[in-house]
């Protein structure tokens, strides 16, 4: 037997009416040649503004797919994407490119997606800026800003070639800041650092959330990432699986700690993914009893249809 407070959002969790994104029973379908591969299967995510926020899960789970579709890189085939004020689903062109340059910035983990190779990283960070149209002084004064942010001003003058991978996704985070966005994506930004490098660009990240009130959301396969953020959604076969939370508590010496918390994700629809070790250790298959009970709900193994089969 499983048994566990109702599953419910904290009520510390994100609310959809002044939510920076939402996304609500969202889903992609391609086509390849004669099939159709349902990547998205009803995803609900609700992120609120100036959040810091990791979404995780295993190759093929969906979170790729998400990510592009928030980035504006692809279309939803059915539900609700709203970023801001953009209707993901009902954009133009035109708005779709507006929203690129103006509202978000994207970073890759592939660094030569990131940053022209014969530009030294002042006039990386500029570039987006001539987009926009500012002067050259303007550009290069704010650019020099950006790399002051994450600890780089004194390698401007430097290509990338002569920077270091972590120095490199660095400079491609001020990239990503150069029009102000609301929200910065990275896509496995840490995928091709090691440990140490990886936990420095997290912290330099930290830093643009809290001081600069960017809403971040980062893709990643990095089991690791909820020591570095405040919430963690995990994405399983198209759907919000799970969450984890970092909250501050006072402990009964009075002292701050650190603690996570991982609770199940309940969609709209009211669908609950069970964690796969409580599936294996129930031995759990095809149905299961419920119980309700005033403060929590009971899981039970259906021994008499095992028997029947």
């Amino acid at each position: 037997m499983v048994t566990g407070q109702s599953p419910h959002r904290p009520t510390s969790g994100p609310r959809v009416d002044d939510a920076l994104i939402v996304c609500d029973n969202l889903v992609k379908i391609y086509q390849v040649a004669d099939l159709e591969v349902v990547a998205l299967q009803g995803l609900d995510l609700v992120v609120e503004r100036a959040e810091f926020v990791a979404l995780v899960g295993a190759s093929g789970s969906g979170k790729s797919t998400l990510l592009n579709i928030l980035g504006g890189l692809d279309k939803p085939s059915a539900g609700k994407a709203r970023v801001g004020d953009f209707d993901l689903i009902a954009m133009t062109d035109a708005d779709r490119t507006a929203y690129r340059r103006n509202t978000i910035g994207f970073v890759w983990q592939q660094t030569a997606r990131n940053l022209l190779p014969y530009l030294s990283a002042v006039d990386n960070v500029a570039m987006p800026m001539l987009l926009a149209g500012s002067s050259s002084r303007q550009r290069r004064t704010a650019a020099m800003t950006l790399l002051e942010v994450v600890g780089l001003a004194d390698r401007h003058a430097h290509k990338p070639g002569q920077l270091s991978g972590g120095e490199q996704q660095r400079v491609a985070v001020a990239i990503a800041l150069a029009n102000d966005p609301q929200v910065l994506f990275a896509d496995e930004p840490t995928g091709e650092l090691d440990t140490a490098t990886s936990a420095a660009l997290f912290d330099v990240l930290r830093s643009v959330n809290e001081q600069r009130g960017v809403t971040i959301v980062v893709v990643t396969h990095d089991p690791q990432v909820a020591d570095h953020v405040r919430r963690t959604v995990a994405i399983r076969d198209g759907r919000t699986s799970s969450e984890v939370l970092r909250r501050t508590r006072v402990g009964a010496d009075g002292a701050h700690q650190v603690v996570s918390e991982e609770f199940a994700v309940l969609d709209r629809a009211g669908r609950l993914q069970l964690p796969t070790e409580y599936v294996e250790a129930l031995e759990l298959d095809d149905r299961v009893r419920l119980t309700l009970d005033p403060d929590h709900i009971n899981v039970w193994p259906d021994e008499d249809g095992a028997n029947d089969r």
